[in-house]
């Protein structure tokens, strides 16, 4: 998997608003890039989500994990819509607080999971 990946479209932290997930954590868009593994072109969302965090958060993966699904085809689809993106992959990223891709932080937390985008819709790739 490549460890390097460019940011998609430059967010301004002030405009991005707090996003209402099935767990009702506070969830708040950290930064959107895209990348290529093997022949797969990879969306990947990263949201912040302090609930998360191991030693102080509220929320387990078990509790975040609809949340995943729901920010996959809440707010992945349709920015692939309005930017006319193609991906074949979205990876779906929880952190308790900011990392840098591909750096490795290990008092931080981190929830992901991935979906394939089959006709419009998210389905989750167990990976």
């Amino acid at each position: 998997m490549s460890l390097t990946a460019k940011t998609a479209f430059a967010i301004d932290p002030f405009a991005v608003r707090a996003l209402d997930v099935p767990s009702g954590q506070p969830i708040q868009l950290h930064d959107v890039l895209i990348d290529e593994v093997g022949s797969e072109s990879w969306l990947r969302f990263r949201f912040l989500a302090p609930e998360i965090a191991r030693d102080r958060g509220t929320i387990s993966f078990a509790q975040a994990e609809p949340d995943l699904e729901h920010l996959c085809t809440q707010v992945a689809l349709p920015y692939m819509a309005e930017f006319d993106i193609e991906a074949e992959i979205v990876s779906v990223v929880l952190l308790d607080k900011p990392v840098e891709f591909g750096v490795s932080d290990p008092e931080a937390t981190q929830f992901n999971d991935v979906f394939r985008v089959n006709s419009g819709a998210c389905v989750w790739e167990g990976i």
